[in-house]
């Protein structure tokens, strides 16, 4: 009972929002087509008494809407925890890299010292003579 009273008064607050084209309020009515049985719309109100203006919105919300948001926002806080895991493993490969290239350095180091030692006469030359 108290969600079709607070439901009742969220439909006469939409009606205050909205005009139609003949600058009235519209009414709030209920379809009867087979496409959307018992779903409420806002229309002219002078619909089927003269000529009416062809307003016409949905006073609820498309069936499924409510799911279609739910997803969208399971699907944002995912799309959020992605990008955030992606900028974790960004910083986990530069420091990989970094890594990689002090080891080439280092082993190119070692490499050139000990082949620059191994063409001095005496082996290693510490600076002893």
């Amino acid at each position: 009972m108290a969600s079709q009273s607070s439901r009742a008064s969220r439909f006469r607050s939409d009606a205050k929002e909205l005009l139609c084209g003949h600058g009235e309020r519209p009414v709030l009515r209920t379809s009867s087509t087979n496409d959307n049985p018992g779903r409420r719309f806002w229309g002219c109100v002078y619909y089927e008494v003269q000529d009416g203006c062809d307003f016409f919105r949905w006073a609820d919300p498309e069936p499924g809407a409510v799911q279609k948001e739910v997803e969208f926002a399971r699907n944002r806080r995912k799309i959020t925890k992605l990008k955030a895991r992606l900028k974790e493993l960004e910083t986990k490969l530069w420091v990989v890299a970094a890594l990689c290239f002090a080891g080439w350095v280092g082993f190119l180091f070692l490499f050139l010292q000990n082949h620059y030692n191994l063409k001095q006469p005496n082996g290693m030359h510490l600076g002893y003579r």
